[in-house]
């Protein structure tokens, strides 16, 4: 089929109201099937602008001292990536819909790199052409409980944040019969982050000082917003604690009714703040202590500032019933009682003295988290140099592969 019939095909499908959506997907399409393939070797993309963070460093070590060429994609129109002004950085639009679904079906590049899990198991395929696609992960969780059974087994390398998600992906592979993927002892760099803003920003509590509690959870129908976010805050300002909501975005995506409720009943309280933005910092440097539920968050937050963590122990999250099969404790459960303490959510009335105890012995829980983030996370100080490095090494395999593949006849355009 040629192209223009099927756009004309894609076009008599879609509403007649997207049609800037259409004419944005059908341009972003043609403008990367134009690239030569100096701009096709790496590519990333990105879902959504709160992935931004998670590229920036990566992207522009491998611009900046690698020299390497790189062409971003996302789907997301104020994905911040878009305004990068580099000469060896190309930004691509391409919303979601029939032109996302049918650039990942035909992409023809040597890397993609991408935060985006389930590749292959929803709309968005492995193309038809051979791409060597890399996953990078954005959270230092584990891989088995919160995330599908198999999320990540269309993927071909891994860069994993620490020796867990390694031994987790490892132990599938072996009962799953799965091929071997390319794991990358990668760290993460958001860690890193986290550790330099909080020397750099370490609040000193005067006597008398009132405390901040960043009240930060994940999402879903058991996460605290949805089963008792309103209690807990109201409970938390009468002890009279600052409290700072910071709902995941999710949250805000799929039950906004539930989130708009709960801020609504704190609003105009002098000691209440409402945050929108997962990647705002401020929050997270003002606070002294966090309390959520099964966000990897916490272990952000713990390690990289040295500040508890007061978990709320709704039901788990959980979208692997088989999560068990391995054999093997989520570290967002073994971590715990490590980071801080567990609060059933029939005993809310004791966050105030669990906050208390949690807060009593800053100096030595700052010492502990050092101890714990070194056993924990791969390449402190120096994921982002090293995982660059990584990626052109990939990258110039891969390019070595398509011009074999070229010179034993094999087409590519």
């Amino acid at each position: 089929m040629g192209s223009r019939t099927l756009r004309r095909r894609i076009l008599r499908t879609e509403c007649p109201g997207s049609q800037v959506s259409i004419f944005s997907g059908w341009n972003g399409w043609r403008n990367f099937r134009k690239l030569p393939w100096e701009w096709r070797n790496i590519v990333f993309f990105s879902e959504s602008g709160q992935d931004w963070h998670q590229f920036s460093g990566l992207i522009g070590e491998l611009n900046e001292n690698l020299r390497r060429k790189v062409t971003y994609v996302t789907s997301d129109s104020t994905d911040p990536g878009l305004s990068r002004q580099h000469e060896n950085y190309r930004s691509i639009y391409i919303p979601e819909g029939w032109f996302l679904t049918i650039f990942f079906q035909v992409n023809q590049s040597d890397l993609f790199v991408l935060t985006m899990m389930d590749l292959n198991n929803l709309q968005l395929k492995r193309s038809l052409h051979p791409v060597h696609y890399l996953y990078l992960f954005h959270s230092m969780g584990s891989t088995h409980m919160v995330d599908h059974e198999n999320s990540f087994d269309h993927y071909d390398s891994l860069f994993c944040t620490g020796p867990h998600q390694v031994a987790e992906i490892r132990r599938r592979e072996e009962l799953k019969k799965l091929p071997a993927k390319h794991i990358y002892d990668y760290g993460h760099p958001r860690l890193e982050e986290v550790i330099e803003q909080g020397r750099a920003n370490r609040p000193s509590r005067q006597s008398g000082e009132r405390v901040t509690v960043l009240v930060a959870p994940t999402w879903g129908d058991d996460s605290i917003f949805n089963t008792c976010g309103k209690e807990l805050i109201g409970i938390l300002l009468q002890a009279g604690y600052r409290v700072i909501m910071r709902p995941h975005y999710q949250s805000n995506r799929l039950s906004p009714a539930v989130i708009a409720a709960v801020r609504d009943s704190f609003l105009g309280h002098g000691c209440f703040e409402y945050i929108d933005r997962m990647d705002e910092t401020g929050s997270i440097l003002r606070s002294n202590i966090l309390v959520c539920d099964w966000s990897a968050m916490a272990m952000e937050y713990s390690m990289g500032l040295e500040k508890p963590v007061l978990f709320i122990d709704v039901p788990r999250r959980i979208r692997n019933p088989n999560w068990q099969e391995l054999g093997m404790e989520p570290v967002e459960a073994s971590i715990r009682e490590e980071v801080g303490e567990v609060l059933a959510p029939t005993a809310l009335e004791q966050a105030p003295e669990a906050i208390e105890r949690l807060l009593a012995n800053a100096g030595r829980f700052r010492e502990r988290m050092r101890e714990l983030r070194e056993t924990c996370v791969f390449r402190l100080g120096h994921s982002i140099p090293d995982g660059a490095a990584e990626i052109a090494r990939l990258a110039d395999e891969r390019l070595e592969a398509r011009q074999e593949r070229e010179m034993n006849g094999e087409v590519s355009d």
